[in-house]
């Protein structure tokens, strides 16, 4: 199925309470089995549509920038453009309040169960579903970055660098963020200054 392009979807809406914050991140926190990076694009860009996928990926990208996970800092973001400092509440709340439950008590469980292989081959098992997640979300948001000031290709060769310096080489993340992002950021400005 053909993805349908941006310009074609009904406008940007905005949530309608806090609460509605509560609910809509709380489902997403649900649904994301190893990351909510791949759902958090679907419920707030296709779903909701209260970004487009230009300003989710300036949000992720300030997101990842920050300490912190990155879905936690977009949350926090979102409630606070919509409700200020109710709706950053609301929206980290909601993405972790429920799933904190369920984690303790899946940690008790796993307390008791640990040994048992079949506990270990779900783990794992899991493991490559999110791994398919991430990869999934990159390639929806690949899009975006024809727009990007850096161009497609300049992005796709910081990907590929950022993937051969951490997963390759082992380079520390603060490391490579430090480096490279700083090396993109610089070159942004350039490409940007008038």
């Amino acid at each position: 199925m053909a993805a349908v392009p941006e310009t074609a979807l009904e406008p940007l809406r905005e949530p309608r309470s806090c609460a509605h914050l509560f609910w809509v991140f709380t489902r997403m926190a649900l649904q994301g089995f190893g990351g909510v990076l791949a759902v958090a694009q679907h419920e707030l860009v296709e779903r909701e549509r209260w970004l487009s996928r230009d300003e989710f990926l300036e949000l992720l990208s300030v997101g990842q920038v920050l300490p912190g996970p990155n879905v936690v800092n977009l949350s926090l973001m979102i409630g606070d453009r919509f409700f200020g400092l109710r709706g950053a509440a609301s929206a980290l709340a909601g993405m972790l309040l429920v799933p904190l439950v369920l984690m303790l008590g899946l940690a008790v469980l796993y307390g008791h169960h640990a040994d048992n292989p079949r506990v270990a081959g779900a783990l794992r098992g899991m493991g490559a579903v999110s791994a398919g997640l991430v990869l999934a979300t990159a390639w929806k948001l690949l899009g975006g970055l024809r727009k990007n000031p850096l161009g497609l290709p300049t992005c796709l060769a910081f990907g590929a660098a950022t993937v051969v310096l951490v997963a390759v080489l082992r380079v520390p993340l603060a490391w490579v963020i430090a480096s490279l992002g700083g090396i993109a950021v610089g070159l942004a400005w350039w490409r940007l200054r008038p």
